[in-house]
């Protein structure tokens, strides 16, 4: 038996992807989509694990589970077949080498269907764009929240990152009084570190927040936090922000969390005329696949 799957899972899975995994067509993955692959690996095994389970233990119900987790349960039938292919590779894999004794994915995936068409991605078209941008622009008679909740916006209009991302920021990353001003992202896992140009409008929202932004005793670093006391905050607290910033500017969508800010980004850069290569990197994406959806709402 390979009890290294056991012992460092995350280990034991690059090292399969670099030397046997491949595709239905038996060809090597690329490897922007092997850093994807060990992501979504990281975040299943997490799953299981959180679940007392192991990679030689978990079962059909623990991937029924993975669906009910709050980040799990936004993803598309697409992203959820994507998983599914993922899983029951790696259960057949670990059969043969002698690790599991079944593949509780079979059947699923056998069940499974790719979707035919996906819903199309939502984002804020330009005349709203403007107008949050001018929503997030401080006012001299803003207090300590309302400061907050402008740079919150501004944070994820202005460079595309996700909740995660945002919620993990800390002071030290932030730089608006550099030039250009930037965002450094940290790597996590597989995902490289990356550093995020704020477009211009974003720079004085955060450049204010970080004046007045209270001294903290705990998570003194976090960039963001629910009260003056340093408690984290959460991304239920980003998605009420987000909303009520939408409201502000009487504009309403079925999807008012942080997502469409991250795909107004996206749509806007690529209007820029940034390649969709470099777009991707900047929203720490493995493939050009979001930004391609993105681009075909794009009409010349």
């Amino acid at each position: 038996m390979d009890t290294l799957w056991l012992s460092d899972p995350a280990r034991a899975y690059a090292d399969w992807q670099a030397r046997e995994a491949a595709g239905a067509d038996r060809r090597p993955f690329a490897q922007r989509s092997i850093v994807q692959h060990r992501a979504m690996f990281d975040r299943f095994h997490r799953h299981i694990v959180g679940h007392n389970a192991t990679l030689a233990s978990f079962g059909s119900d623990h991937i029924n589970a993975f669906w009910l987790d709050p980040e799990s349960a936004s993803y598309t039938p697409a992203t959820r077949m994507r998983y599914l292919k993922l899983i029951d590779r790696l259960c057949r894999h670990l059969v043969n080498a002698g690790v599991r004794a079944s593949n509780p994915a079979a059947d699923l995936v056998r069940d499974g269907r790719w979707p035919t068409d996906e819903p199309p991605p939502l984002f804020l078209a330009e005349d709203v764009d403007a107008r949050l941008q001018d929503y997030v622009q401080p006012l001299p008679a803003d207090d300590l929240t309302q400061l907050r909740r402008r740079a919150i916006v501004a944070l994820f209009l202005g460079t595309g990152v996700t909740a995660s991302e945002g919620r993990n920021a800390t002071l030290h990353d932030l730089h608006p009084e550099a030039q250009p001003p930037y965002l450094h992202v940290p790597g996590k896992g597989p995902k490289m570190p990356r550093t995020i140009h704020l477009e211009a409008f974003a720079a004085a929202p955060l450049e204010a927040w970080l004046k007045a932004r209270p001294q903290m005793s705990a998570n003194g670093d976090r960039l963001f936090t629910l009260t003056s006391a340093g408690t984290p905050i959460t991304d239920m607290s980003f998605g009420i922000i987000v909303r009520a910033a939408l409201e502000a500017i009487a504009y309403r969508a079925p999807d008012m969390s942080p997502r469409i800010l991250r795909n107004t980004y996206c749509r806007r850069a690529l209007r820029q005329g940034m390649a969709a290569d470099d777009v991707s990197r900047r929203l720490g994406l493995a493939s050009n696949r979001t930004v391609d959806r993105m681009r075909s709402t794009i009409v010349d």
